[in-house]
């Protein structure tokens, strides 16, 4: 349980830093920024397969591809009821670049922006928390590490639109440390869910790794591929894929 409550505030954690990190690099390019996330993308991209959906087939027994698949779309399909209540983070991350917006209208897209940022951290938690369901503490600890990794360009992104909305730095910083506790819930739910009931375990898998697929195709992908900088930001997601492809012979 301790390394659980440990990681849940690292993943958490990692939004804080990102926000620290938008304070100090306010101008950082589009560019920079892609190449980061799509690294993060492909780690995630890689956690999801092999520490999330194949795991769910091999528990699944008799029935394991059948219940991995609903899984995968029930987590899909979840992620994307969300997307139906908030905006889509693509459409959002550019709001500061509006030009001169009336200051009202500019602060609400910006806490909307944040709002959904929070919203869509819970299911990327809740994925961190069901890998420890394994018991595979190793492979839990690399799907956290590859959330954690995406969650620090996203802190970055939301200090600057909210600074150019008239918010606070300490506000600011309070509202990005929010963004990271909405993480370590879902991890400690994640993880409680599948410790009540190890038969729930292939299903709640797949359902984690639906709602990872999900956020990188629907969100991370094109958000990195929407800049002038598509070559490099592929290149980074097969990097950060084939890394987690390492650590996975090495470590297994």
């Amino acid at each position: 349980m301790t390394v659980v409550l440990l990681t849940a505030l690292g993943v958490g954690g990692a939004s804080v830093i990102g926000g620290i990190l938008g304070f100090i690099f306010k101008k950082t390019t589009h560019k920079f920024s892609d190449i980061v996330l799509s690294f993060a993308s492909g780690v995630m991209l890689a956690a999801a397969v092999i520490g999330l959906i194949l795991p769910s087939i091999d528990y699944g027994g008799k029935y394991g591809l059948v219940v991995t698949v609903a899984g995968v779309f029930c987590g899909a399909l979840c992620v994307n009821l969300i997307d139906k209540l908030v905006p889509h983070l693509h459409k959002l991350t550019g709001v500061e670049m509006e030009s001169h917006p009336k200051k009202q209208d500019q602060l609400n897209k910006v806490l909307l922006f944040v709002i959904a940022i929070a919203i869509h951290n819970l299911p990327e938690g809740i994925a961190a928390g069901v890998g420890f369901g394994t018991g595979n503490t190793t492979e839990a600890l690399t799907i956290a590490g590859g959330i954690a990794l995406q969650n620090i360009p996203e802190g970055m992104v939301i200090i600057a639109p909210m600074l150019a909305g008239g918010i606070s730095n300490k506000r600011a910083f309070l509202i990005a440390v929010a963004t990271g506790v909405v993480e370590v819930i879902g991890t400690l739910i994640g993880y409680f869910a599948v410790s009540v009931s190890t038969a729930i375990l292939p299903f709640a898998l797949a359902f984690a790794g639906g709602t990872m697929l999900y956020v990188i195709s629907d969100e991370m992908i094109p958000e990195t591929h929407s800049h002038g900088a598509e070559r490099g930001a592929t290149y980074s997601l097969l990097a950060g894929f084939c890394l987690m492809l390492v650590f996975d012979v090495l470590l297994g």
